[in-house]
């Protein structure tokens, strides 16, 4: 960002071509060859990221199945002790998400509900202080109770935001949450938890 606002007046990155900035940046800076640059280095940061997000996507699976909150099939491990079966069913999942239309109509419909969770994560930080205040604290939160909350108000004002502007994306998402419940009952219609 300290780049782009350096480089590009504001009318540039507001109205840069197909809304990439980095590469109007770019062919600022390096000419021509900028879009290839920019390509690369787009490409190493993204494969880096996926390898991470799969790795530890594949884990989350992994876990929820030990505890009962998804597949039991994904608990397992093959004989490399990798969850092959998590992998597989994160890859479907991911497939038919990459299906479901343009990258940015995905991170639309995605973001209304990351924030969502975040927000609960967050509002959980506040409710154990208050509920449960002899709980050993083994992280401090900067600033407490002052940064939880500008964050929930700015996640709340993002969330209406969504809803206002991007509502074709923002309930599928919330409903595509709100499936995963008929999807829990359904793996521990055997086994009900407490």
């Amino acid at each position: 960002n300290y780049v782009y606002l350096n480089d590009l007046d504001r009318d540039s990155i507001a109205f840069a071509e197909n809304d990439r900035v980095a590469v109007a940046a770019s062919h600022f800076i390096f000419g021509s060859a900028g879009t290839v640059i920019i390509a690369v280095l787009v490409m190493v940061s993204t494969f880096g990221c996926n390898n991470g997000l799969i790795l530890a996507g594949a884990r989350v699976f992994q876990t929820m199945a030990k505890d009962g909150m998804f597949f039991r099939q994904a608990e397992k491990n093959n004989k490399n002790a990798v969850p092959e079966n998590a992998l597989w069913m994160q890859g479907i999942w991911a497939s038919i998400l990459c299906l479901s239309g343009q990258y940015g109509n995905l991170l639309d419909m995605i973001s209304f509900v990351i924030v969502l969770f975040y927000m609960i994560t967050v509002f959980g930080v506040i409710y154990l202080r208050f509920k449960k205040p002899e709980l050993e604290r083994p992280y401090k939160t900067w600033l407490y109770p002052v940064t939880p909350v500008i964050y929930l108000l700015i996640g709340t004002v993002f969330c209406i935001l969504l809803l206002i502007y991007k509502q074709q994306y923002t309930w599928p998402g919330f409903v595509l949450v709100l499936l995963g419940l008929p999807v829990y009952y359904f793996i521990n219609r055997k086994n009900p938890r407490p």
